[in-house]
């Protein structure tokens, strides 16, 4: 049998379990697991400039991609400490990502040693599982076990620990021998199908609401099919956006508090009967759940099943993998279709889509200092189809969710639960390191922006291109917003005078000199019509020097987005609303009179 020391028998297995990037930052603790990494080959790795990073870096990596598991590395200690919020963020969305630790000798673990922490138990509440291996022996069916966790049932994270005695230990190990473990779903019967089919061809006006677990079970393309074969509407939550394209005849729009569209949830008030696969009912998105629930009948789907009636009890629910459960459902709606045995359901979709074209939000304003609006829509104009957006938070990821369009799954790519400041630029990193010839654009407002900025150097020295729309209105924006209801305006002003920057005014960091200093480039937009150029001269300017570029949009110090902080049926419009189809020129139906 052939000998190598257990960090090299782990690189190993990370091939064969078919991981081809790593990101990372080395240390003393997990120096013999690079050095494995170098002597293998096969696995390109990217130095982040900050372990957070790293582990954003692997979040954004799995989800550009069916089938992608991120890996970040880091040594003992801190290292691990601060990738705690990329494996929270991770689990929070069902996103498979590995975190590999160095660790100090086994003999000091419990003696103070020097950035020895016990990151295996603080790990825990955050991945799937979290192992520090103490026997060198152990390492592959530690590893072997790890992908195993991250693939089978609902998709997360998991931690391994590796003391450096452990790393350094030469154990029997023949890597041709290696075999993943198959991974186990959950699976509808065919009895449970034909139930929640019945009762969704028995109610009136029926919508499907997708959820991110339709995208992690690489089934957009049968639920899409599944709504055409019975006519039902389409309402994707922030998780699923894109399951179904935006300009689709069955999509609804979305629904909830913030990121939602007006006619979505006019539409999915005018239901009776909600079909909900992978999804997971998030409070932002049902708001109180006596208005979301009442008068409708409720099946849910989900790969959990201690999912299934954690937040309201469903009429019906069946615990199954997304796929499985699609497949299924296409197999039956076919049958019923074939003998006529499915409602007509195009009056009722024909009035989702009057309600799409007439319940609008207004884009198009002239205003200098911008206002956040006219940047979506020349985002629109100047970003296609085949986009790929990343945003974490904000006024700006709710604004963006209300007025971007986006036509294929895993192109709107959010960290939807956890919302951490800083996620975007190294998600958006990991991204494009997963697709390098597609068009990524990220997006952020000042605050996310300026967490881990310093991740665009990696951007720079590993020459990965993308573009980053950056609204600035030096403000904690959202924050601002939720403080009305305090009535304070209070420690959420980034505002000052730069002393090296006097003609930004009171905005505060000069973001174009802080980009050109990482080695980017960027774009500072203060009028409207700019915008547009921009955009495409930041196109141009990835495509040229391979480095990301930043459209720096000076926006008015205040805006309020539509939002509500109770129900669907009570969202508060601050702005005007869409009344001609110059208001709205860039919605996907253009504005006809209510």
């Amino acid at each position: 049998m052939p000998r190598m020391t257990a960090a090299r028998a782990a690189v190993e297995i990370l091939k064969r379990e078919g991981v081809s990037n790593a990101f990372g930052v080395p240390g003393a603790a997990i120096n013999p697991f690079y050095a494995a990494l170098k002597a293998s080959g096969g696995v390109n790795h990217t130095l982040a400039r900050h372990v957070e990073g790293a582990s954003h870096m692997a979040e954004g990596y799995t989800r550009a991609k069916a089938g992608n598991i991120g890996v970040c590395i880091g040594t003992s200690g801190p290292a691990g400490t601060d990738m705690i919020t990329g494996l929270y963020s991770a689990i929070a969305d069902s996103i498979p990502i590995l975190c590999i630790t160095g660790q100090a000798p086994t003999a000091v673990l419990h003696k103070e040693d020097f950035q020895a922490v016990d990151i295996s138990s603080i790990a825990k509440p955050v991945t799937k599982a979290a192992t520090t291996v103490l026997e060198a022996a152990q390492v592959p069916g530690v590893f072997q076990q790890a992908f195993h966790l991250m693939r089978t049932g609902r998709p997360g994270p998991v931690l391994i620990d590796l003391p450096i005695d452990v790393q350094l230990t030469e154990i029997e190990f023949d890597p041709e021998l290696y075999e993943p473990i198959p991974v186990h779903k959950p699976a509808a019967s065919r009895k449970q199908i034909e139930r929640a089919v019945q009762m969704l061809n028995a109610s009136e006006r029926p919508v499907l609401v997708a959820g991110g677990g339709i995208i992690n079970a690489d089934a957009s393309e049968l639920l899409v099919e599944f709504a055409e074969l019975t006519g039902v509407p389409v309402i994707p939550t922030l998780m699923g956006w894109g399951i179904v394209p935006d300009d689709h005849e069955l999509n609804a729009g979305m629904v909830g508090l913030q990121t939602s569209h007006r006619y979505g949830n006019a539409n999915f008030l005018e239901s009776d009967f909600v079909l909900g696969i992978g999804n997971r009912w998030a409070n932002r998105h049902t708001g109180k759940l006596d208005v979301y629930t009442q008068g409708r009948t409720f099946v849910h789907v989900d790969i959990e099943p201690t999912q299934i009636g954690k937040i309201f009890a469903p009429d019906l629910g069946i615990a199954s993998d997304a796929k499985a459960a699609l497949e299924l459902f296409v197999e039956v709606a076919r049958e019923l279709k074939a003998a006529g045995e499915l409602k007509d359901r195009s009056a009722w979709a024909a009035s989702t889509q009057e309600r799409k074209a007439t319940l609008q939000r207004k884009t198009h304003f002239d205003n200098v200092p911008l206002k956040p609006q006219r940047v979506y829509e020349e985002m629109n104009r100047a970003f296609g189809p085949e986009t790929r957006y990343v945003t974490t938070i904000g006024l700006s990821q709710i604004a963006g969710a209300q007025m971007l369009h986006v036509y294929k799954p895993r192109h709107w790519i959010n960290c939807g639960q956890a919302g951490p400041l800083g996620w975007t630029i190294p998600a958006a990193l990991g991204v494009a390191t997963a697709d390098p010839e597609g068009t990524v654009v990220a997006l952020s407002g000042d605050y996310d922006f300026q967490f881990m900025l310093e991740e665009l150097a990696v951007g720079a020295q590993h020459r990965i291109p993308y573009v980053h729309v950056l609204v600035n209105n030096s403000y904690l924006g959202l924050i601002r917003q939720a403080q009305r209801n305090f009535d304070i305006d209070f420690q959420v002003n980034l505002e000052f005078e730069n002393l090296n920057s006097p003609e930004l005014g009171v905005y505060g960091v000069d973001h174009v000199k802080v980009v050109e200093g990482l080695g980017c480039k960027a774009i500072r937009v203060t009028e409207p019509d700019q915008l547009l150029p921009a955009f495409e001269e930041a196109k141009k300017l990835a495509a040229e020097f391979r480095v990301p570029v930043v459209v720096e949009a000076i926006l008015e110090r205040v805006t309020n987005i539509a939002m509500s902080g109770t129900d669907i049926a009570s969202v508060n419009e601050f702005e005007d609303l869409a009344t001609d189809p110059s208001h709205a020129p860039t919605a996907i139906r253009p504005l006809t009179a209510s």
